[in-house]
């Protein structure tokens, strides 16, 4: 199959994924997808028992790029700072390192606190559409509002947000969409500017620490007061680009998802904006039914079973969440998107033992807040049909649509 094909039917693959799972979860033990180049969990209880099993299924690979990058590219990419483990991508006490100092930045006291700024912001984001009858919401609020949270957490400046969330959007796309050369060298070169920008607030966090999570991570993956060596700030810079990143991609995502869905569903959106006591359960629900982050990969340390089909040493699987929260063993009506459904957070939207997202409780508390927020501001809102019927990104790390357009 030529690269153009290849890359059409990966297209296809992530567009829709659900009858491809679907079939899997049916099928006898695992089921190899050759558009990702990996054996396919898709029921609920094998995803379950590879993410408990760290130690035979590495995350060591779990971002692997779904594009080659050409050797312009490449060029460009050494003026920044080189790839580093992440809690993303590391295991075991590696992992346990990079990970405690996200707990603690993240923590429930954490994001209580910024709770009100992201009100402020979420309102002043609607506001400047709801005075007209019409709106794109993905640029207008769920591409702005996860990155202006986010990035206070982190402690940016609030005029360096738009700067730190373009160039964490261009990384998404250097590394997972079709890129011509050209094309990839200026994506390139907007990811190390953003690598640079992150470095001055490493090295200005060291000398003048502050309550805020960019100083969190100094402190604990460079203990000591000296200056930093240049491998330090090569660590600290890769994973405050992983957090930024995660900070804000996979939360966009959530928000224009399930605003899709509701509005899509017109039931769901009424009820809603008539019982607000619902917000919880629609909040699971809609992290549950189209998860943003769809699947992670993993790679087998060691010979191993798993749901009857045995894997060599080295061998890759995608740990499909998407497909986990809609198994039918688990809910006889798994494939509907229903917000009545009794809240129940034991779905893997967010993952599940030690790779579960830390930012799970920032998340949801950003979708309930849009919900709150939406329901009671523009109770009319509704898909406008003066434009094509959404579709998905070609992605299984921020599944949503490119677009949302509305009226009211």
């Amino acid at each position: 199959m030529s690269a153009g094909h290849e890359q059409e039917s990966r297209d296809a693959f992530y567009r829709d994924p659900y009858p491809l799972y679907a079939r899997a979860r049916r099928a006898d033990g695992l089921t190899w997808v050759p558009e990702v180049d990996a054996w396919l969990v898709a029921r609920d209880a094998d995803v379950r028992e590879v993410l408990r099993r760290a130690e035979d299924f590495s995350s060591a690979n779990s971002l692997l790029p779904d594009v080659p990058l050409s050797e312009e590219a490449l060029g460009v990419l050494p003026r920044g700072f080189g790839p580093r483990p992440t809690v993303v991508s590391s295991d075991g006490s590696a992992h346990h390192r990079l990970r405690v100092p996200l707990n603690r930045g993240l923590s429930a006291g954490r994001v209580a606190a910024v709770l009100p700024y992201a009100r402020e912001r979420a309102r002043d984001l609607v506001d400047a559409f709801a005075s007209g009858d019409s709106a794109e919401l993905v640029g207008a609020y769920a591409r702005r509002l996860p990155g202006l949270v986010i990035g206070r957490l982190i402690g940016l400046d609030a005029a360096d947000v738009p700067l730190a969330v373009h160039g964490g959007y261009r990384a998404e796309e250097l590394f997972f969409r079709p890129l011509s050369p050209p094309e990839q060298v200026a994506a390139a070169e907007d990811v190390v500017t953003l690598q640079h920008l992150l470095d001055g607030y490493v090295r200005d966090r060291r000398a003048h620490p502050r309550e805020d999570l960019c100083s969190d991570l100094v402190a604990a993956l460079a203990p000591g007061t000296g200056d930093l060596t240049l491998e330090q700030r090569h660590e600290l810079v890769a994973n405050l680009q992983n957090l930024l990143i995660a900070g804000f991609l996979t939360t966009s995502a959530l928000l224009s998802t399930a605003l899709l869905h509701l509005l899509t569903d017109r039931e769901q959106w009424r009820l809603l904006c008539a019982d607000p006591g619902l917000t919880p359960a629609a909040v699971e629900e809609c992290a549950r039914f189209d998860t943003s982050i769809q699947a992670f990969r993993r790679i087998t340390t060691r010979p191993v079973t798993l749901a009857g089909t045995r894997l060599p040493e080295g061998a890759a699987v995608l740990v499909a969440y998407g497909s986990a929260n809609r198994d039918e063993r688990r809910d006889a009506r798994a494939d509907r998107f229903d917000i009545r459904r009794p809240p129940d957070r034991r779905h893997l939207a967010f993952g599940h033992g030690t790779h579960n997202c830390p930012g799970s409780r920032l998340a949801r508390a950003q979708l309930g807040l849009t919900l709150e927020l939406f329901t009671r501001a523009l109770p009319g809102l509704r898909l406008d049909e003066r434009y094509p019927a959404p579709s998905m990104r070609p992605t299984l790390i921020h599944r949503s649509p490119p677009a949302l357009h509305v009226t009211w």
